[in-house]
């Protein structure tokens, strides 16, 4: 049976509200609904609170407290936070109207952790009881975890300091919580790299910061990459081929910038104008783009151009391991006991 049909038929039966772990417990063990997931209370949870978000009073269901659903035929109150002086909520300082996993998991572990990690399911429900995150995927909790490490995958590479923690067993903390530990320390020594190498970039010959961008370009996935004849390229420095998944081609032509002052619109304009039959243009400098260049590039109705500022210049670099060498260290921990 469909799940919100199952729901809808277990409240009937049942003829009081309900709340959705005691639904998700109650369907499974009648065996009006089946899952492989492995957190199917959360997903019982996103599914009723989508279906009201969706539909408005024409749900079949409506929330009658926090996490506890009703059949909105009942004619019960609806469900609305409300404050001590009886006011409708405010929205919590710094929370928008929707989050990805990986926000709204650092959200829940600021201000409902108590300092302490929580284990990435427990993080989940709590993030679909505050609706942080509406989603119609059926395992959220695996959805949010796995945005968490690969959050801390890409940081690590890229030379940051993590904001997550990952804990063993499941469990996730935040970094901050940590102090001036090991990763304090080096997450200050690699924000002292990222400086220098931005500085590096400064001091290079035309020619040479032409050749690293190069050498990243290939690196991000670039065929065909080739540098332009100087003073014969109409703007236009490097052009190459970015290939995604064997499948996708896209010819791309890439003007760099070694400046310390931001790249303004007409510079823009200008790589647009130096654009091949079916090419794109990229911007790549070691500074920043003004508004107005952010806006052109963004511009409907004419040719993609996409930028790169030097803090994003940097963290690729980093990530792919141009002009830096990695330093392993060994960490050391009991061995876990069944």
């Amino acid at each position: 049976m469909e799940m919100l049909a199952a729901v809808e038929n277990l409240l009937q039966a049942h003829g009081e509200p309900l709340h959705y772990r005691e639904i998700t417990q109650r369907l499974l063990d009648q065996g009006l609904w089946q899952t492989q997931g492995k957190t199917p209370a959360a997903t019982v949870n996103s599914r009723l609170a989508v279906d009201i978000k969706d539909n408005g009073s024409d749900s079949r269901f409506q929330r009658t407290k926090p996490g506890v659903y009703a059949l909105r035929a009942w004619g019960l109150p609806e469900f609305a936070r409300k404050s001590k002086a009886g006011k409708a909520k405010p929205k919590e300082a710094g929370k928008p109207d929707t989050m990805s996993f990986t926000n709204a998991a650092g959200f829940v572990l600021e201000n409902h952790a108590d300092r302490k990690p929580m284990h990435y399911r427990v993080i989940t429900d709590k993030v679909l009881e505050l609706e942080l995150v509406h989603t119609e995927g059926q395992t959220p909790a695996a959805s949010l975890y796995a945005q968490v490490l690969t959050e801390i995958k890409r940081n690590t590479l890229r030379g940051e300091t993590p904001r997550f923690v990952k804990h063993g067993k499941g469990y996730v903390g935040l970094r901050k919580w940590m102090g001036e530990g090991l990763a304090f320390q080096i997450g200050r020594h690699n924000t002292e790299v990222r400086k220098k190498l931005l500085g590096r970039l400064h001091a290079m010959d035309p020619g040479e910061f032409e050749s690293l961008v190069a050498q990243l370009l290939v690196a991000l996935g670039f065929e065909d990459v080739t540098l332009s004849e100087y003073r014969k390229d109409g703007g236009i420095d490097v052009r190459g081929t970015l290939v995604v998944g064997e499948v996708i081609r896209t010819r791309m032509a890439i003007q760099v910038k070694k400046w310390k002052r931001n790249v303004p619109a007409p510079l823009v304009q200008q790589v647009r104008g130096s654009l091949g039959a079916h090419e794109q243009g990229l911007i790549i400098t070691t500074s920043d783009f003004s508004k107005g260049a952010r806006q052109e590039a963004a511009r409907a109705d004419t040719t993609p151009v996409a930028l790169m500022n030097g803090q994003q210049l940097v963290r690729l670099l980093i990530e792919n391991d141009i002009g830096v060498q990695r330093t392993p260290y060994d960490l050391i921990e009991l061995e876990e006991v069944e």
